[in-house]
């Protein structure tokens, strides 16, 4: 059971490929806790970019970020300012 959820649809035009799957790892291994994405019917360690990668979530789909641990908080505002603004690529 994972102590803190965020849903997002994804909006950048190419949804996460390499730029914004290297930020989502960068931020993501800034925290302790255990961070796990959700999306296109498949799940990844936030902090491995080639997990993320693998993923192949597009735009237009859901993205579920989940955290646990004792800076689980930080950590999903982190992951979520960066998602909400698109990865700062629109």
């Amino acid at each position: 059971m994972y102590m803190k959820e965020a849903k997002f649809m994804i909006g950048n035009a190419l949804g996460i490929h390499a730029r914004p799957a290297a930020e989502i790892a960068k931020i993501a291994s800034q925290f302790e806790s255990i961070i796990t994405l959700f999306g296109n019917d498949r799940k990844a360690n936030a902090k491995s970019l080639l997990m993320i990668m693998s993923m192949g979530v597009k735009n237009s789909q859901e993205l579920t970020v989940s955290t646990d641990g004792k800076d689980e908080n930080e950590a999903i505002e982190a992951l979520s300012q960066l998602i909400s603004n698109n990865f700062y690529e629109n």
